[in-house]
């Protein structure tokens, strides 16, 4: 716990010391595909090797669990920096909001196949990372919801929040420009709500499940690592409590074996920061 606290606190203060995900941005696809593959493969891989023991012994019982360590970061990084361009109307605007609302489900659809694939192979008789009911108790996800709200309601009076927060805002022009009715604001926090499916499905469903019968609850400190890394370019303070948070979340589905309960809490808080924006924003303008 400790090591792995220092490196992660380490990877934070490089890369925003040196603004490293703020140089990344812009250069070419593959330079940025091979500059997240190599942070997410670091990330994941170093706090396995503070229990070397384990890690040989592991590797020499199966080898299919030296693919799943290179395969791992190189969903993630394909994820990071793809892409995604439609051309459905002559409005340029237009079409970047369209790009918005089918990129998220489109990686959803790309990463969830994946995984099928990687579990038919490896993981036949288990279910599929996580995709269960058991163990889901919802009354007990909403008091945590419940409880996040003043402290969401606090930061979204802080300037470096509200110049991300609503995500809407990210988009540059859209909302101003395009005079978004409320039905289209639903439909692009629907598509962002649907990542949320896809982070928990990778990080809790995958990188905690489908190593547990190789390291056990050990599988919780690497992904939160992993995790913490994908937060880079964000709001320090959201990017250290993301290491946090992916410690709590990786508890949960240690001990639930089901992401629903994370998935509930991840996407609630990220749609209650989501109206944290707007409220905050709206206060501003007035």
């Amino acid at each position: 716990m400790l090591l792995t606290s220092l490196f992660t606190a380490l990877l934070i203060f490089l890369n925003y010391y040196y603004n490293l995900d703020a140089r990344v941005e812009g250069t070419s696809f593959y330079l940025s595909l091979l500059y997240h593959y190599w942070l997410f493969f670091i990330a994941f891989l170093i706090p396995y090797l503070f229990n070397p023991s384990a890690v040989i012994s592991n590797v020499q019982k199966s080898r299919g669990l030296v693919f799943l360590f290179f395969i791992a970061p190189a969903i993630f990084s394909f994820k990071a920096v793809a892409d995604f361009r439609v051309q459905i109307s002559d409005d340029p605007l237009w079409n970047n909001y369209w790009d918005h609302i089918l990129y998220w489900p489109f990686l959803l659809v790309v990463v969830s196949a994946t995984l099928y694939l990687i579990r038919r192979i490896w993981y036949r008789d288990s279910s599929y990372f996580g995709l269960s009911t058991d163990n889901f108790l919802w009354k007990s996800y909403l008091v945590v919801l419940l409880m996040m709200i003043p402290l969401i309601a606090i930061v979204s009076t802080q300037p470096d929040f509200l110049e991300i927060y609503p995500k809407l805002r990210s988009v540059t022009g859209l909302n101003h420009e395009l005079k978004l009715n409320g039905w289209y604001k639903l439909l692009f926090e629907l598509s962002y709500g649907s990542d949320f499916i896809t982070i928990e499905l990778f990080f809790r469903g995958f990188l905690v499940l489908a190593f547990l019968k190789w390291f056990g609850k050990d599988t919780i400190l690497p992904m939160a690592c992993f995790y913490c890394t994908i937060h880079f370019g964000k709001p320090i303070t959201e990017c250290i409590s993301s290491y946090f948070g992916g410690i709590l979340l990786g508890i949960i589905i240690y001990n639930t074996r089901s992401i629903l309960g994370g998935l509930v809490l991840h996407v609630g808080v990220a749609w209650l920061m989501e109206i944290g924006g707007y409220l905050g924003n709206f206060r501003g303008e007035n």
